[in-house]
């Protein structure tokens, strides 16, 4: 299922993760910057949406970053997030979504405390026109940031791999981000699709400094190019991190699209280096 699909078929259906979900509620905590996008643990999210939370929470991630609600309203799962300690890093609505429906996503992220609504990939009718269709994305991307941050929210982008195309000697990227007000348009930079791309991300951040509050973090496992947890792979996350802190991220979010081994054991390692990554 690819990310668009899980977005929009994410339900609460009731699955037992009794292992991980034994004991009470996690207990309030101070909160730190490391999130986990929710797209890693579909398969379990689809099954038992606010057992899952329990579960991040349980790990010890701070936040999460949603790619659908599990059928939950605004309010209810904001009772849920602050029962279990919970932050909100961010929500990735599809395009469509966000110009069409603006008002309504902006009142329910409002409603469960999120500041950042993330597009998590162009439509592929803009992709197709390459340059110029970058470029009107682009223009319709800033009337949506408007909008958002009239309502104390920030529009970002998240990026892939195909942004790194060229053309005229410029990454198409480029032209996204030089036909957005940076104000209006930030940037979710997800490390893995931008080495993928074959940039440097840690210089990529740098570049855009001024437009990048929220970092994916994911690794690049050797030899296959597969993903792997923060900080086995191939990334140099030092550079990383202290790039998008110079760039004052807000939240490091981990995300693993996909996974040899069981998923959770993965995310454990990937906050385990986080913490340790962000003590240096």
């Amino acid at each position: 299922m690819n990310r668009r699909d899980f977005t929009l078929k994410l339900t609460g259906t009731a699955f037992g993760l009794a292992a991980l979900n034994a004991g009470a509620d996690a207990a309030p905590r101070e909160r730190g910057q490391v999130a986990i996008q929710l797209y890693t643990l579909r398969d379990f999210t689809g099954k038992d949406f606010t057992g899952t939370l329990k579960s991040v929470a349980e790990l010890g991630y701070d936040a999460v970053e949603f790619a659908g609600y599990g059928g939950l309203s605004a309010r209810d799962l904001k009772t849920r997030l602050d029962d279990l300690g919970l932050g909100c890093a961010g929500t990735h609505e599809g395009f469509e979504r966000l110009e069409k429906n603006t008002d309504e996503v902006i009142e329910y992220n409002r409603t469960i405390g999120n500041r950042f609504l993330v597009c998590p990939s162009m439509p592929g009718e803009w992709r197709e026109k390459g340059a110029a269709g970058y470029k009107a994305f682009g223009e319709r991307m800033n009337v949506i940031g408007e909008k958002a941050k009239e309502a104390g929210m920030r529009v970002c982008y998240h990026n892939h791999s195909f942004e790194f195309a060229k053309e005229d000697g410029k990454y198409l990227i480029e032209y996204l981000f030089d036909a957005t007000d940076p104000s209006l348009v930030g940037a979710e930079v997800d490390v893995y699709w931008v080495q993928h791309g074959g940039e440097d991300p840690a210089a990529f951040i740098r570049r855009y400094s001024n437009r990048c509050p929220l970092i994916h973090m994911k690794d690049m496992a050797r030899g296959d190019r597969s993903f792997a947890p923060v900080g086995t792979g191939t990334l140099d996350m030092p550079a990383i991190v202290a790039a998008a802190r110079t760039a004052k991220a807000e939240w490091f979010t981990v995300e693993q699209d996909s996974s040899k081994k069981p998923i959770l054991g993965e995310i454990e390692i990937s906050l385990k280096n986080m913490r340790q990554l962000l003590k240096t």
